[in-house]
């Protein structure tokens, strides 16, 4: 989720600080049980999944679909664009939305790019919501004549953390998503999880990684009490991508988000194997 920023006065290293800094290496602090307490206690819905700032959603997803479309039409990609030209539709086979939460990302971004997105989404009240929204969508389209534009459909939906999803071997992903969920997965389990992801994703395909960027003056990882979290610098999680084998083919900054909400950075990624 976007979190606001930390004022000079509140000094990541400030006794009393909800945020503190810490060492990369020092991501044992991450306590698993702790997060999911944490979310189990979320509303199910956008401002839940944004912390607060659900007006943030569409300048979120705009970016997003944005910096997807550059990926998707760069060389090697095994997507393609639709034939509509009106409606610019970009389409993939199957794409997988990490941390999904309510499906914020997956009806927003991935349903319309992709033919099938799978989910993984640890909360089952969040899966819930979800699957009770996909069937909706289903069958509102299916009872429009005319869609105004052609939707992907929800495959399997996984309620469990990211560090105990492993996919199926049968299935291959043309695009990962990832995006603010990374920070609960401690350093070690995050390189599992993308050594688990390589296999399956598609040649030319794409991992997406969209998170929060700590502003810690020695670009040192921001733990948060609040949710047993980290917010990781950029050096860091270009480490983690090196050590898991996958190396940054494109990033770019989010751009857009009102700066009176005092949001941190937001930064994707988009990674393909060594």
């Amino acid at each position: 989720m976007p979190t606001s920023t930390l004022s000079d006065e509140n000094s990541p290293y400030e006794k009393g600080s909800t945020v503190k800094a810490k060492a990369p290496s020092a991501s044992d602090l991450i306590n698993s049980k702790a997060s999911i307490s944490y979310w189990s206690s979320i509303s199910a819905d956008v401002n839940g999944m944004l912390g607060g700032f659900p007006q943030v959603s569409t300048i979120d997803l705009r970016g997003s679909h944005t910096f997807l479309k550059k990926l998707l039409r760069s060389p090697r990609s095994n997507a393609s664009s639709s034939p509509d030209k009106k409606s610019q539709t970009l389409s993939i086979n199957r794409a997988l939305d990490a941390g999904a939460g309510i499906g914020r990302v997956t009806s927003g971004l991935l349903l319309r790019v992709a033919e099938t997105v799978d989910v993984v989404e640890p909360i089952a009240q969040f899966t819930e919501k979800l699957r009770q929204q996909s069937e909706i969508d289903t069958t509102e389209v299916a009872s429009s004549p005319t869609p105004e534009k052609p939707r992907g459909q929800i495959g399997t939906i996984h309620t469990l953390p990211l560090e105990s999803f492993t996919p199926s071997p049968t299935i291959t992903y043309n695009l990962m998503w990832n995006q603010w969920c990374l920070g609960h997965l401690p350093d070690a389990a995050l390189v599992a999880y993308f050594r688990r992801c390589i296999p399956v994703l598609a040649p030319g395909g794409w991992i997406v990684v969209k998170e929060n960027l700590s502003t810690n003056s020695a670009s040192m990882d921001m733990y948060d009490e609040v949710d047993s979290s980290i917010t990781r610098s950029d050096g860091s999680f270009k480490r983690i991508f090196k050590e898991a084998g996958l190396k940054v083919v494109k990033e770019e900054l989010q751009r857009g988000f009102p700066r009176d909400l005092g949001l941190l950075p937001v930064k994707m990624w988009g990674l393909r194997p060594v």
